[in-house]
């Protein structure tokens, strides 16, 4: 499971995507990104999140450090906002935490060249995972330290929200003509060669274990965490065997 921490104050609520995450401070003195189960999204947001974002991590791509945040509501009785408030009151107990990247920039793609082939590793991880935000108007990426890091993993696995589609959902192509880095010719196929074979079961049972219990319960048609844990594993194993085939909008990708 993701390390925890505790919240010991909320700082400002910041105003970045529809969910309203939140930066807070914790009682391990750092802070976090914290995203809420009590947001509009849900916890197959942070589920999502959780997946894709360490499986990143283990393909070697930069992500924030990801932990478990336990989170008192009356950390938002006096946040002037009411917004804020039911926000917080609604998200007692485990939330979500991403590592907050002091002096990141968001990533602008006239002032920050990418080499085709870390364009063409992001662009066959984010068809894996069917990433549909990570395009021009908003990237999802950060520049910190003159490297891009990967942030925003919740808009992924669509199947997860039709579990009776997701095997179907394996062989789906991916329309990457609005991605962020389709001006850097992504080498997709050169990335495919390098990652897919290290999409395995042993990988994705390791990734899928970092997911708190908590949030893998009561979803109609399965009877165990470890059983919904399985049932993420097997569209991303499916997927990555040939889905650079079926990237779409990019010229000269295959």
């Amino acid at each position: 499971m993701l390390p925890e921490v505790t919240a010991t104050r909320y700082i400002t609520p910041l105003r970045e995507g529809g969910s309203l995450p939140g930066l807070v401070e914790a009682d391990d003195f750092g802070a976090y990104v914290l995203k809420f189960t009590g947001a509009g999204q849900g916890r197959k947001t942070l589920v999502a999140e959780v997946v894709c974002g360490e499986l990143a991590r283990r393909l070697g791509f930069r992500m924030p450090r990801l932990v478990t945040v336990r989170l008192d509501p009356v950390l938002g009785l006096g946040e002037p906002e009411q917004q804020v408030q039911d926000l917080l009151r609604s998200s007692g107990g485990s939330n979500l935490g991403m590592d907050f990247l002091s002096g990141a920039l968001g990533f602008d793609p006239l002032a920050f060249p990418v080499s085709p082939e870390e364009a063409g590793r992001i662009v066959w991880f984010d068809a894996l995972v069917n990433n549909v935000d990570r395009s021009w108007r908003n990237p999802n990426l950060l520049v910190h330290r003159g490297a891009l890091w990967l942030i925003d993993h919740g808009a992924t696995m669509i199947w997860h929200h039709n579990w009776p589609s997701a095997d179907a959902s394996a062989a789906r192509p991916y329309d990457a003509s609005d991605h962020a880095l389709a001006r850097f010719a992504p080498d997709v196929a050169g990335a495919a060669a390098d990652l897919a074979p290290r999409v395995t079961e042993d990988l994705l049972a390791e990734v899928t274990a970092e997911v708190p219990d908590a949030w893998l319960t009561e979803e109609p048609g399965f009877d165990t965490p470890d059983d919904l844990r399985r049932a993420y594993a097997g569209p991303l194993l499916a997927r990555a065997k040939g889905v650079h085939e079926r990237i779409t909008g990019i010229e000269g990708t295959k």
